[in-house]
């Protein structure tokens, strides 16, 4: 990107430089935008953004890569790179502008088609379009397709579609305005009242009040102070932080700015998991675009305020996730909680006041400040303001990265923008749903009967669940239950940083429950205990990660407790994925008693004469499924005893 050089270190006007960058791009007759996002880049998208370029120069267009707004000639293309578009189950995605097209599942060999139909005659290729798996309607872009039409893309607006190594464009959205307001047009006090009244909570889980977090952290009488954004997402099938991030990087820089506008800070750190290297790229690049063009250093659009942003990776520690053990990491400590009080905002870095804040809370702030309180207000409820992301993953026809207003229900969001339920045949079946686990490992599990429940803080914590970082895992009715509790306690105890006695053996004795419950070893008691012993983690662990490590087993407990019961008391697993519960047997009606699963068996465990129904010898079984893959018949079931 060209630089606008500004002026004595200053930032340059805005006004200027997004009606250059607006110019620049009018200039161009269409814009093609691939999502580079982590998940359409593992899918070959930057292949075939070069296969774009190299084709669109074979064919005599003249296409600019990327936008250069000093240059004045007529283009035939724009090509740029987008983040996360969000659709990621049907990506590589590559967008068209003005034309409103969408094309799925783009590859290198699609390319030349594109390029002599669409840019060159200006025609959409009906088989890259998306085709609506229930009606098979084809739909030409995201305003046609649910998926997309029925969000409310807030924070994710311009993910996906900006090009998040380019200031300009940013800019040109009305970048660093409120950023310019809070530090020329508001005091520190002003902008925490702003917030305060706008009821912003934080989006990482808990949902403190961000404005309360900003006004106690300027209250504190030091002059070195932090901001730190939180960009330690570690949930399973969680990517909310990382896509913004990775789409709008800016956003988070301005509201890091906010912030330190808000509460004094001059130092801020960015944390972002290690395993999030494109994240990591696309932030440093945004922080030293920043600090070239005068929106970070020293004197600050000439306000006087100094501010800078370091970018940090962290060591893949989940339990870095929670402040006081972050700040325990960025100190080059090991990241492990302290007891509060006081609150990292009394004394967090070195001792200071130090506010931390998730991604993609900061990335509302300057929405917020920009346009006021009240007009955010307008969108989600009275306690809950906003929108929240949510990574929609699992057993659904549609999966990634969505937006919706607090309040909306989990009806809306499985059937409407999730195209529905999947059922064990991978295809669509509502009928089959069982379960939504909400919030990750420290969330909770969400029924048919909660469908309609509004998905806001306290609707949800009424009933045990949470919002969480946002990851949604739908399960359909071949999941087991037991083994769903087991894989996040599995998690949380692995991720257990072993300073306090509860978490550190608590998840571990409740883990070892639960394996006895799988491997058929559990008892009359072992429920019980398995609640006993959730109930004292959850009250005497140290940080939150051990105070919400029993939420999914005790959700799913209290929600599929007969299914638990099936396995302690009957030895049977409902769903037939407990191997030990779920023993093979042989459908007479089928078995043909051709004698093939009695050879493929290595146990020896089968046995019965030449046409005739054969048998399993259930001690002698090892559950390893040779006989199921042999038969031709499908006359063996798992759990048909």
């Amino acid at each position: 990107m060209v630089v606008i050089e500004s002026k004595e270190g200053r930032a340059p006007d805005l006004e200027v430089v997004a009606a250059a960058w607006d110019s620049a791009r009018s200039r161009s007759l269409r814009r093609l935008v691939v999502c580079a996002g982590t998940g359409c880049i593992a899918n070959g998208s930057l292949k075939v953004y070069e296969a774009l370029k190299t084709r669109a120069a074979e064919a005599g267009l003249k296409v600019s890569i990327g936008l250069d707004v000093h240059d004045d000639a007529k283009k035939d293309a724009l090509l740029t790179k987008s983040g996360c578009q969000g659709f990621c189950q049907v990506g590589p995605l590559v967008t068209i502008e003005p034309d409103g097209i969408l094309y799925t599942h783009v590859h290198v060999e699609d390319v030349p088609e594109i390029v002599e139909k669409t840019l060159v005659r200006g025609e959409a290729i009906e088989r890259l379009q998306y085709r609506d798996p229930v009606s098979g309607e084809v739909k030409r872009g995201k305003g046609e397709i649910d998926f997309y039409a029925r969000q409310d893309r807030r924070v994710l607006s311009a993910c996906g579609v900006v090009d998040p190594e380019d200031l300009y464009e940013y800019i040109s959205r009305d970048g660093y305005r409120a950023a310019r307001k809070a530090l020329l047009e508001m005091s520190p006090a002003d902008v925490c009242e702003v917030m305060k009244a706008s009821g912003l909570r934080g989006r990482g889980g808990a949902g403190f009040p961000t404005g309360r977090k900003w006004e106690l952290a300027l209250r504190q009488d030091e002059r070195e102070k932090y901001i730190i954004c939180n960009g330690d997402e570690g949930d399973p099938g969680a990517f909310m932080d990382r896509s913004v991030l990775e789409g709008n990087p800016h956003s988070v820089v301005e509201g890091m700015l906010i912030g330190a506008r808000a509460t004094g800070a001059t130092i801020g750190y960015v944390y972002v998991r290690a395993e999030y290297p494109l994240a990591v790229v696309r932030i440093r690049a945004a922080v030293e675009a920043a600090r070239a063009s005068g929106f970070l250093g020293k004197d600050i659009m000439g306000s006087g305020v100094d501010f800078d942003i370091r970018v940090m990776e962290g060591a893949g520690a989940f339990v870095c996730g929670e402040a006081s053990a972050m700040v325990s990491s960025i100190m080059g400590n090991r990241g492990m909680p302290r007891p509060k009080p006081p609150r990292t905002a009394e004394k967090g870095l070195w001792g200071k006041p130090t506010v931390v804040n998730n991604v993609e809370t900061l990335a509302q702030v300057a929405t917020i400040i920009l346009h006021g309180a009240a007009e955010y207000r307008k969108t989600g409820t009275e306690r809950s303001p906003g929108t929240k992301t949510y990574a929609l993953t699992g057993h659904v026809a549609n999966t990634g990265l969505i937006e919706v207003p607090f309040g909306t229900s989990l009806r809306t969001v499985l059937f409407d923008i999730g195209g529905g339920v999947l059922g064990k045949d991978g295809k669509p079946d509502n009928a089959a749903f069982k379960a939504v686990q909400i919030g990750g490992p420290s969330g909770g599990c969400l029924t048919k009967d909660h469908l309609d429940i509004p998905m806001d803080f306290d609707s949800l914590g009424a009933i045990g669940a949470m919002v969480g970082s946002g990851g949604l895992v739908v399960m359909n009715d071949a999941t087991c239950m037991v083994q769903m509790a087991r894989f996040f306690m599995h998690f949380t105890q692995n991720e257990s940083c072993g300073k306090c006695v509860p978490c550190r053996e608590g998840t571990r004795q409740i883990l070892a429950l639960l394996d006895d419950i799988i491997e058929g070893r559990a008892d009359e008691t072992t429920l019980g205990l398995i609640e006993e012993l959730c109930e004292n983690v959850a009250e005497s662990s140290l940080c939150g990660l051990g105070a919400s490590a029993p939420s999914p087993v005790l959700s799913m407990l209290r929600q599929f407790r007969p299914e638990f019961e099936a396995h302690v008391r009957d030895k049977r697993c409902p769903t037939g994925q407990c191997k030990a519960l779920s023993p093979f047997a042989i459908d007479p009606a089928a078995c043909k008693g051709c004698g093939m699963c009695a050879k493929a068996c290595p146990a020896s465990a089968i046995s019965g004469e030449r046409k005739e129904a054969h048998r399993i010898d259930q001690a002698a079984c090892l559950r390893c499924g040779a006989c199921v893959a042999t038969c031709k018949f499908n006359a063996i079931k798992r759990g048909a005893l």
